[in-house]
């Protein structure tokens, strides 16, 4: 399983009713997520729900991921 399928697969498990698109480089990666648990909150209550999400895989200086470079919370249409 690549780091962008732990990422997406982290996500969508934690996130509720998430879609989660992953891209990058494999060091820097760009992150879209869908869910209407984001609906009415703030960008930052949201960022924190998906950096929530991710911890696991950012934590420790062997981390396999270091730096989201972009980073988009969606509300469903």
């Amino acid at each position: 399983m690549t780091i962008e399928d732990q990422i997406k697969k982290a996500i969508e498990t934690q996130v509720p009713d998430s879609t989660a698109e992953v891209g990058g480089d494999g060091r820097h990666f760009e992150i879209q997520v869908i869910s209407p648990v984001f609906e009415g909150k703030r960008t930052l209550e949201k960022q924190r729900i998906v950096y929530a999400a991710l911890s696991e895989l950012m934590a420790g200086s062997n981390a396999p991921v270091h730096a989201i470079a972009r980073l988009e919370t969606l509300v469903p249409k």
